[in-house]
Formats: C-alpha cells, sequence, structure tokens
C-alpha cells in the first residue's frame, strides 16, 4: 500500500487500507460438507427417506418423539392391536371352547359345583323334606361326573392347542428378533473395527474379531444342539 501512494500521492489511506488481512475467514457457504443435499431440505428429504418404510417389510418408522416410554407405548398398542385381531379372526368353535374353559377355570365353577352335588346328596339322603329320593346309589350323580369330565377335558385340551400355537408363534417371534439383533451387532461391529483400523488403534488387529464379524447359521445350530442330545448320556 505505501508502494502504492509513492507512485500516486493522490491516494489518501483509509481505516480499511491498514485493516489486518484474515486469511483463515472462509464464507459459510464454503464451509459446508460438500455432500450432496447438506442442508435443510436434504436433511429432511434424508430423514425422510430413512423413515420411509418399503413395502413387505416387517419394520416399522421410528416412534414420535423418539423415547424409551414412546417406543414402550407404541409396542403396548401395537401388541394389543395385535390380540385383539387374533380374537376376531377366531372361529366360533374356538371362542366357545375358550368361554368354557375360562368360566370352569373359575370359583364361580366350584360354587356352582359345591351347590349342585351338596344339594343332590342331600336329596338323596333324605335330608331335603318333600324331595323324592331319585338316585339312592349315586350312580346318576356319578355317570354326570364322568361325562362332564369327558367334555370339560376336551375343551381344556382345544384351549391349550390354541395357546400352545399362540406360544409357537411368539417362540418364532423371538427367534426372528434375535437372529435380526445378532445381524445388526455383527454390521455394528464390522462398521466399529474399519472406524478403528482408519483411525490406527491396535484393537482392530484383534484376531478374534474376524470371528465375530460372521453371521451365525441357525441350522448349523439347531444341527449341533441335535447332534449333542442324540450323544448326550442316555
Amino acid at each position: 500500500m505505501e508502494r502504492v501512494r509513492r507512485s500516486n500521492p493522490s491516494l489518501k489511506p483509509t481505516a480499511a487500507s491498514y485493516a489486518p488481512v484474515n486469511f483463515f475467514r472462509v464464507p459459510a457457504v464454503l464451509m459446508l460438507p460438500p455432500w450432496r443435499g447438506w442442508n435443510g431440505a436434504g436433511m429432511q428429504g434424508s430423514l425422510k427417506q430413512r423413515e420411509a418404510v418399503p413395502r413387505g417389510s416387517p419394520s416399522t418408522p421410528p416412534a414420535q418423539p423418539t423415547g424409551f416410554t414412546s417406543v414402550l407405548e407404541r409396542n403396548i398398542e401395537a401388541l394389543r392391536r395385535k390380540r385383539e385381531e387374533d380374537e376376531r379372526k377366531a372361529s366360533l368353535q374356538d371362542r366357545i371352547a375358550q368361554v368354557i374353559t375360562r368360566f370352569t377355570g373359575s370359583m364361580a365353577f366350584v360354587y356352582v359345583h359345591l351347590v349342585l352335588v351338596g344339594g343332590w346328596v342331600a336329596a338323596n339322603l333324605g335330608i331335603v323334606p318333600g324331595v323324592p329320593i331319585f338316585d339312592p346309589t349315586f350312580v346318576i350323580l356319578a355317570t354326570c361326573a364322568s361325562v362332564e369330565a369327558i367334555f370339560l377335558s376336551t375343551f381344556v385340551l382345544i384351549s391349550q392347542n390354541r395357546a400352545s400355537a399362540e406360544a409357537d408363534r411368539r417362540a418364532e417371534l423371538d427367534l426372528q428378533t434375535n437372529l435380526l439383533s445378532e445381524h445388526e451387532i455383527t454390521r455394528l461391529l464390522t462398521l466399529t473395527r474399519a472406524i478403528a483400523e482408519h483411525l490406527g488403534i491396535r484393537e482392530a488387529n484383534d484376531p478374534s474379531l474376524a470371528e465375530l464379524e460372521r453371521h451365525v447359521a441357525p441350522e448349523k445350530v439347531l444341527d449341533r444342539l441335535t447332534e449333542d442330545e442324540s450323544n448326550g448320556p442316555p
């Protein structure tokens, strides 16, 4: 600036002429990452793409707001709706068997039998005046009790078969959830190891990590369990 003044004395110095130059001052636009769509609209579009669920996928978008309470409430509500839907889809005979089994497993069923059997025994022992004895040997009572036991055991078996089918479905759901969790953990381990290798962390070269990064084959685990059971002690 001093050299320019000497060549042209008409120039007058200003405050901006002596202001220090900040070479580290970079426009805000240049400080943004070079990735495509890194702005408000792009971030919203990225979030929408993450929350979008493909058709036929068993996954669901995250609960809003994303907190433990909201996720817990959503899971409870989803399971309740699923249980009500299964009850609506149940056949008429399954509903009848469920109602009878629920009643026979209550104290009201016990009280009713106490009254009926007690009155039957009292009437045939001549304790109740005005009531003739119609079953002195209690053969009819034993026959009715046997027939009732046959039908009640059938209803109980029907309800147990339905409960067993539901338990099998829940066990299958638990197995699939555990397999998905194992796949996600394996992927997270692979990404974490890649980050550790990039940062030069020595633990990234641990030989045991290579074995942990492999996916578990459930059919091989079942074969191994079956083999152990067959080779086990009698």
